[in-house]
């Protein structure tokens, strides 16, 4: 019997050849149908069979990537999201920018302004649309365009994974039978839980394919293919600013007021140094009786 962790290895093995789907790759597998547009002043068909491809007893993950100019983003975008809702589709992630290039006031009066700003608009999306629906979306998205960049849309064929993942749960199923019979022991318990946990891995695999093979995920760029500008009322700040920038009235009477305070301030400090006041004067006075016994003397010995 296998070990538990062979088994996790093998799990793990299965797990990457059933997830091994990958939208980027379009070229070098047998098993895989890709188309790749480049864009052209003129489309031959609205989609490619790709979309709409069926072969008996094969099973395919379909997915597409369409980057195209549009008049408007915004609009595109809202079309887009109700024709993919009347699909039974759904959006996975929108995210759409304005990038702005510039932007500029001009003030028109003393109170008015007017921001004058030039940007462009863009909008990244993922979105899922039933398998056979795919088709009819990329119809509608063709339908937008003003100038088609890129269209990639791919069909990968997950017959043989499929095939491999019903071959794995019957296994799974037989290996914990055969561990159901064996002597209750830690072994046992330890082998029984690595055994389920990889029947776990295999159901979860087994649901994310059959999602993916009923809804085709599809990836969305769009772009407007000019600036447009936008023109904004705003207030004239400037002139704002400048109203109150000076008030001579208001500023006089806080001088005023200030200058009051200060006085204040210096009487309070004259106050908090009395004694140094009362020590200098007198030894000024002192000073002046000493100058002037000094001047009676010398008058009376001249005299």
């Amino acid at each position: 019997m296998k070990s538990p962790t062979l088994k996790i290895v093998l799990g793990s093995l299965l797990l990457t050849t059933i997830f091994s789907c990958n939208k980027t790759e379009t070229i070098g597998a047998y098993d895989q149908v890709d188309t790749d547009y480049t864009a052209t002043p003129e489309i031959s068909d609205s989609i490619s069979s790709v979309a709409t491809l069926q072969v008996k007893d094969k099973q395919f993950i379909k997915s597409a990537d369409v980057n195209m100019e549009v008049k408007d983003v915004y609009e595109a975008t809202i079309s887009i999201e109700k024709q993919l809702k009347n699909l039974g589709g759904f959006v996975t992630s929108s995210r759409l920018n304005a990038n702005i290039v510039a932007e500029e006031t001009f003030n028109t009066s003393d109170e008015n302004a007017t921001l004058v700003r030039k940007f462009q608009t863009e909008n990244t999306m993922q979105v899922r649309v039933p398998t056979e629906k795919l088709g009819d979306l990329l119809t509608f998205i063709n339908d937008k365009k003003l100038f088609l960049n890129t269209r990639n849309i791919t069909a990968e064929d997950v017959t043989a994974n499929i095939k491999l993942a019903e071959l794995e749960a019957k296994r799974n199923a037989k290996t914990g039978t055969n561990i159901s019979q064996l002597k209750t022991d830690k072994n046992k318990v330890k082998i029984d839980d690595d055994n389920q946990l990889e029947g776990n891995y295999q159901k979860v695999a087994s649901f994310e394919m059959t999602d993916n093979l009923k809804f085709s995920t599809v990836d969305i760029y769009l772009k407007e293919p000019k600036l447009r500008v936008a023109e904004i009322a705003i207030t004239n700040t400037r002139n704002i600013d400048n109203k109150y920038k000076f008030n001579f009235f208001y500023d006089v009477k806080n001088a005023f007021v200030e200058g009051f305070y200060l006085i204040q301030k210096l009487v309070i400090g004259l106050v908090t140094i009395w004694p140094i006041i009362l020590i200098s004067l007198i030894v000024l006075y002192f000073i002046r009786r000493r100058k002037e016994t000094l001047k009676m003397e010398n008058s009376d010995q001249n005299s």
